[in-house]
């Protein structure tokens, strides 16, 4: 009887280990295995995923329009801050985390769990957030061409995007801005491709370094420190006409490869994972729409393996007036090669009349399983089902002192010294202990108009009450001797400079921010009051006169009145990096990345034309040695 017993035992603990191998067989997922290779679990998932899953992973909706329903009832894939969309004012990085999290957890709630992934345009440091640290804008970047430095800053970008539990920024722009009257110019590195290629190097930075072996053209992006990136605006968006925005490039197919596309070739390389389509068109075809160029070319002959992702509304734009035959942009866009597709007002309409397309073989659904692979791809790489979730440990990140030192030091390498004294007797740098010096001009005390657009708001703000930072005039209080008195006054007029007896003038003035196309300008004039602040100032003493704009502009009238100008281009929030210079701390090192033309009657002008004849030569830049102890 025992022996009978033991054997009935132990058969039933067989059949119970039979029993939880099947329970655990019948669970295991083969895509939610991260053991497994990225293909095998992208065909596990493919395989499991109805046309209306497919459909919502190739939708993105603005955060505004975005709830945990919408998410469940869509399944969906993307979800975005545009410029100046956040949860509150001032938000904290915990607000913004509490947010995203609030809607992945409605994402995982789905039947299948696909993780969304959230975007935001963080091109200057994670520049819609209060706090963050914000970087010089990359026409700034450009003089400084040190890859290493936009390295770093990817990296410290990085981190202050992940805080607020965002993995994904719409940056770098890789723009070839070949005429300063375009409203993005500011977004650009340089005229010449070659520093635009070079500072393509801020993308292992954003992403982490692509491993040796790694495959030409597969996503890559290395863990939770690090976040998607994105190469834009495929292509030839710096190359319109006048300089329009999202306007026809006209060039023939050998220069829109020679001048617009290497960077591309070189963000590739370097593993980004997704790139964002043009607004512009190329020889009259809206690049939204053509798929010689963004299936045949960089899919195809480049091999890109990530994403491509629209503009915000790009594909309503394809017609004109945009939206006139949605139907039809969303067939002519889809079909271009455009996966993922950025809608923050009409995602359902969206979703309607690509789900009718599909269904009825206007759209195959071949065109489908390439969008929906390439965004799981990306997920996939970048750990995304993983670690779906952010928490609190980076908090610390946004706006530390760390980043804000790196910030400071890219002022400083960002700046060009364009003149300096006249009959060679220099003015720069100045000695910090002086009896009395003025410190005049719009741009002096104003964080915001230092930042310039894409800060806090999409058009940027004036003012000292967006964001934390340091503006000139306070830098320059904090570098002068304590015996030196420093008198501020915005817009001086000319009696009150002649009375006061001052030594010295520091006049900072320049544009007023601006983004896309609220910044195309056929004249590229400094903001008044600065030219009269700038006559009224350098008419009676000693000056050097800081220019803060996005491009070159018009000074040549005020050249030969002023001791020293200083091109400072959109600093950001760290404008001791200025001061810095100024007082000899650091010497000059920078160099033009763009020509400084004469007169807008010129442009556009690039180096290299036939007919060159600017005010200051691309690479130009005078330089100073440090001072010790003045």
């Amino acid at each position: 009887m025992g022996g009978n017993l033991m054997s009935m035992m132990g058969f039933v603990v067989l059949l119970c280990l039979w029993a939880v191998e099947v329970a655990e067989a019948a669970q295991y997922v083969k895509y939610k295995d991260s053991r497994q290779p990225i293909g095998a679990r992208i065909k596990d998932l493919m395989n499991r995923m109805t046309v209306e899953e497919k459909i919502g992973q190739m939708t993105q909706i603005e955060r505004k329009l975005a709830s945990p329903d919408i998410m469940k009832k869509y399944f969906i894939g993307s979800v975005l801050s545009g410029g100046g969309s956040v949860p509150a004012p001032k938000a904290s990085a915990e607000t913004w985390i509490n947010m995203v999290n609030e809607l992945q957890k409605a994402a995982l709630s789905t039947r299948l769990g696909i993780p969304m992934i959230y975007g935001i345009d963080a091109i200057h440091g994670h520049n819609n957030v209060y706090k963050a640290t914000i970087f010089p804008h990359n026409v700034g970047l450009g003089v400084t061409r040190d890859p290493q430095l936009l390295k770093r800053i990817g990296a410290a970008t990085a981190l202050e995007v992940r805080a607020t539990g965002i993995p994904y920024t719409f940056a770098p722009c890789i723009a070839v801005c070949r005429d300063p009257r375009w409203g993005r110019c500011y977004e650009s590195y340089s005229e010449d491709h070659t520093i635009v290629q070079a500072m393509t190097e801020i993308i292992p930075g954003l992403q982490g370094d692509i491993p040796a072996n790694s495959t030409r053209g597969v996503p890559f992006v290395t863990g939770k420190t690090k976040v998607v990136a994105c190469a834009k605006h495929f292509v030839g968006d710096g190359g319109t006409v006048k300089g329009i925005d999202e306007n026809n490039t006209v060039i023939d197919y050998n220069g829109l490869l020679s001048i617009h596309m290497p960077a591309y070739f070189d963000s590739i390389r370097k593993g980004v994972a997704t790139v964002m389509v043009s607004y512009s068109s190329w020889n009259g075809n809206k690049m939204h729409a053509n798929h010689d160029l963004v299936t045949g070319f960089l899919k195809d002959k480049l091999k890109f393996r990530g994403f491509v992702i629209s503009d915000w509304q790009g594909i309503d734009r394809i017609t004109d007036p945009p939206h006139s035959n949605y139907s039809y942009s969303v067939q002519a866009g889809v079909l271009s090669g455009i996966d993922m597709v950025m809608l923050p007002e009409n995602f359902t309409e969206f979703i309607d009349d690509l789900t009718f397309q599909v269904k009825n073989n206007v759209i195959p659904m071949g065109r489908i399983d390439d969008a929906v692979k390439r965004i799981l791809r990306v997920k996939f790489a970048m750990d995304l089902f993983e670690n779906p979730l952010a928490d609190l440990s980076l908090v610390n990140q946004l706006g530390s002192q760390e980043h804000r030192e790196l910030a400071r030091e890219a002022v400083r390498k960002s700046l060009v010294l364009l003149k300096n004294g006249i009959d060679s007797r220099p003015l720069l740098p100045l000695p910090k202990k002086l009896p009395k010096i003025l410190v005049a001009g719009s741009h002096a005390d104003n964080l915001g108009y230092q930042c310039g657009g894409w800060t806090i708001e999409w058009q940027g703000l004036g003012g000292n009450d967006l964001t934390v930072g340091t503006t000139i005039l306070t830098a320059i209080k904090n570098t002068v001797d304590p015996s030196t008195q420093v008198v501020h006054n915005e817009n001086p007029d000319a009696n009150f400079v002649k009375s006061n007896n001052f030594s010295h003038a520091v006049v900072v003035v320049g544009e007023i921010p601006y983004a896309e196309v609220f910044g195309d300008s056929m004249n590229l004039t400094i903001s008044e009051p600065g030219p009269s602040t700038i006559r009224n100032v350098c008419g009676s003493v000693k000056c050097v006169v800081v220019i803060i704009s996005g491009r070159p502009v018009v000074v040549e009238p005020y050249v030969a009145s002023i001791e020293a100008l200083v091109a400072a281009w959109l600093p950001g929030t760290e404008g001791q990096g200025v001061a810095d210079v100024l007082f000899g701390d650091y010497g000059f090192t920078g160099k033009l990345a763009r020509t400084w033309f004469k007169s807008v009657d010129q442009l556009p002008m690039n180096v290299g034309d036939h007919y060159y004849n600017p005010l200051f030569p691309f690479g130009f830049g005078l330089t100073t040695n440090p001072t010790k102890g003045n």
